[in-house]
């Protein structure tokens, strides 16, 4: 919904959490007296739930550094920081740092709890999960972004926060001042030092000329299939003739709904032309008990040595819970490329592409 704006990476320091976009400021702070006092810490009371903690209130977390982090657990801008987060919670939480994930949801999936659970465990994520499915704390906090980082001092106000990727060692400077500031010392001064892999991985913004595409017809662009989109009706589709750059088609039988496109049909096919070293599908079975089976190729040909951590050499995977696919990872050089994915079951919901 908003993760294009995330590609901008910026920091944001303002007087309030209202006038973000009017106030710009970089935030490499020497000493966290330099931090602008934004707002008071808002409430986390209307979480519908918590994984991995009981739940947290301003009370409990007086006394304690916090650090923020807004995410919805298919948000790839979320994905590439969760290392560095990772990482700060694990350095820093003897010194008085609590990281509290909050995991407001983009699409109806994400708002199951088991299925956030899941991801939760997959992705080796042991601090608190405030579980927002109503958007409560979203809008406590006038938040607009996925991922977002708010740094709070131990007097429970809101000192900084990042929106989206990147100045990650402006982010951990942030968290030391703060602790220092709260009577924190001897930990490493040194930047956490990593290497992402798979989905986590920094993108290759140089080579990026793609961008995040929604499959449902809310929110698309640059279909292509002959005829247009038929909302809410099962319809045969073709390839056309020529797929432009950042264009996108579909094939065999389709339904097309607001956020997503479900296949009503076997071997139903996607194909996206572009330009990115990763290409990444957010899709599930609709019925999560039974998993679809899959076959993607780029021009035409097996990946290789492109596939990503969800396809194999020969392009082969299986689609069961919803959640984001890593379907290819180009090798240098990076160029125009055309994706196609076939489908060897029905109903297969296919919400967005994402890239890196």
């Amino acid at each position: 919904m908003y993760r294009e704006a995330l590609h901008n990476r910026r920091w944001f320091l303002a007087v309030s959490a209202k006038t973000v976009a009017a106030v710009q400021a970089r935030a490499v702070a020497s000493s966290a007296s330099q931090l602008a006092v934004e707002v008071d810490l808002p409430s986390f009371g209307g979480a519908t739930g918590w994984l991995n903690s009981e739940p947290l209130t301003r009370a409990r977390l007086n006394g304690k550094v916090v650090l923020v982090d807004f995410w919805t657990y298919t948000c790839i801008n979320w994905r590439r920081t969760l290392p560095y987060v990772r990482a700060w919670s694990k350095k820093y939480r003897d010194q008085g740092l609590v990281v509290i994930g909050v995991h407001t949801p983009e699409f109806a999936f994400e708002k199951k709890v088991e299925n956030v659970r899941q991801a939760v465990t997959a992705m080796n994520i042991d601090y608190p999960i405030a579980i927002d499915s109503g958007y409560a704390i979203w809008r406590a906090f006038n938040n607009e972004y996925w991922p977002v980082l708010y740094f709070v001092d131990a007097r429970g106000r809101i000192r900084a926060h990042k929106f989206g990727e990147g100045e990650y060692r402006d982010s951990e400077l942030v968290i030391q001042n703060l602790l220092a500031k709260n009577g924190a010392s001897g930990f490493e001064r040194e930047a956490v030092s990593l290497d992402a892999s798979g989905a986590e991985a920094a993108a290759d913004w140089a080579d990026l000329k793609s961008k995040e595409t929604y499959v449902g017809y809310e929110q698309t662009e640059n279909f292509a299939s002959p005829g247009g989109m038929r909302r809410h009706k099962c319809h045969s589709y073709v390839f056309p003739t020529e797929l432009r750059l950042n264009h996108w088609a579909l094939a065999g039988n389709w339904t097309a709904g607001e956020h997503a496109t479900v296949s009503a049909a076997a071997d139903a096919r996607i194909a996206f032309h572009f330009h990115a070293r990763d290409l990444h599908l957010v899709m599930g079975a609709a019925s999560q008990g039974s998993p679809v089976t899959f076959r993607i190729v780029i021009d035409g040909q097996p990946p290789g040595s492109a596939s990503g951590v969800d396809s194999d050499e020969k392009g082969r995977g299986t689609v069961s819970q919803p959640r984001m696919y890593q379907l290819i990872r180009q090798q240098r050089p990076i160029l125009d490329r055309r994706f196609e994915i076939q489908f060897f079951g029905s109903s297969v919901e296919v919400f967005s592409f994402t890239f890196g």
